[in-house]
């Protein structure tokens, strides 16, 4: 999605049979059309082939040979055994940059294990420190392992297309969910790994920095980050407890991590004795960094939001107009827009093979007959 974004041609090889399962994956849908899938998948191009007939298979292999990038996710094994393997397409096509998304790699006794995003939450770690302080564990709003994954193999394919200049040559790009759990954890592994104490969930509080959660108003909840002591004496003045400044026991940010429990109760009484909004105008007033606990619709009326264009509305042919999430990267020279919208199933096949294999019109009827291919309204 975000290399669509910023102008890569991409093509999305579905089988003519059911295509992309997150197609389904609703609801909420406009129509026929899953709201999930409409947006992770605009920028793409539709392409419908039947694997399991070699000449669906001869088709993929001579648009293989145009590539610059192949992504896949199947389990480790499985492409090789189609013939699609990185060693087969890297014969025909040596510049080639091939990724291969993974639950734990292409190799390791975990090599074989299925895999989604809740089973890495907790193969890595993650599930572990996240919850409540009493214990239990939740999985995260979002699929954290899955998206982890998706911004490192992108790394990956960048950095791969990078060193190409220099070799001619593409490479292998390995990415495990595990791996990009584990890597994006780091603070926190270093935190084990330097003290070897096992951590446990904290809520919305944080291990090293103290205070670092959030707090009820009067009305609602809001955050806070307290990550210096130039804030801390800032923090207590705004909130009118200057002498909590040089209390022996919070006047250091490690002296606060040791009575962390002692001081949160301290500050949720004071904050519990004025509205929610009144406490973020006093902090941020103070250069304290805090936000309120803000809904998805709230997120999404945003003005801040709104100026940088992170909800735009993209319209489809069938479903219609919808509000999408924009692009987070925003480039000087060569920005990224979102577009167009999500194929529908094998939307633009036969243009594909018209453009790139120069296939005539009898050649997509014979291909369109025998259900080798599949193209959106044929």
């Amino acid at each position: 999605m975000l290399l669509a974004d910023f102008g890569a041609e991409i093509l999305k090889l579905e089988s003519p049979a059911s295509g992309d399962m997150g197609r389904g994956w609703g609801p909420p849908f406009a129509g026929e059309y899953s709201s999930f899938f409409l947006g992770l998948n605009r920028g793409k191009r539709g392409v419908a082939i039947d694997l399991k007939k070699q000449a669906g298979m001869d088709l993929c292999l001579r648009l293989v040979d145009q590539m610059d990038v192949l992504i896949e996710n199947f389990r480790p094994g499985a492409m090789d055994r189609l013939g699609l393997g990185y060693a087969a397409l890297h014969a025909r096509n040596p510049r080639l940059v091939y990724c291969s998304i993974s639950g734990y790699g292409q190799n390791g006794p975990s090599r074989d294990e299925a895999a989604m995003d809740l089973i890495v939450e907790c193969s890595s770690g993650f599930l572990s420190i996240t919850g409540t302080e009493a214990g239990e564990q939740v999985r995260s709003g979002y699929a954290v392992a899955d998206i982890n994954a998706g911004m490192h193999s992108t790394i990956g394919i960048l950095l791969a297309l990078r060193a190409r200049e220099g070799t001619g040559e593409g490479q292998y790009v390995d990415v495990a969910m595990q791996d990009s759990m584990i890597s994006a954890m780091s603070s926190n592994y270093m935190s084990y790994l330097g003290s070897n104490e096992v951590p446990g969930p904290l809520g919305a509080s944080f291990r090293t920095v103290v205070p670092y959660t959030v707090f009820h108003g009067s009305d609602r909840a809001f955050s806070i980050a307290v990550g210096s002591e130039k804030l801390w004496e800032a923090f207590c003045s705004a909130i009118e407890r200057p002498e909590l400044i040089n209390d022996p026991e919070f006047a250091t940010n490690p002296r606060r991590v040791t009575n962390r429990p002692a001081l949160e109760k301290v500050l949720a009484d004071v904050f519990r004795q004025r509205p929610m909004e009144e406490w973020v105008q006093r902090l941020r007033s103070a250069g304290i960094p805090c936000s309120p606990v803000l809904n998805f619709e709230e997120v999404a009326a945003d003005p801040q939001a709104k100026v940088r264009d992170m909800f735009p509305m993209l319209a489809h042919p069938i479903a219609g107009s919808q509000r999408i999430t924009g692009t987070p990267i925003k480039l000087s020279e060569t920005p990224g827009s979102p577009g167009p919208a999500a194929p529908r199933l094998g939307e633009n096949t036969v243009d594909i093979l018209q453009e790139l294999l120069h296939c005539d019109e009898q050649n997509i009827r014979s291909l369109l007959d025998a259900k080798v291919i599949v193209q959106a309204g044929l």
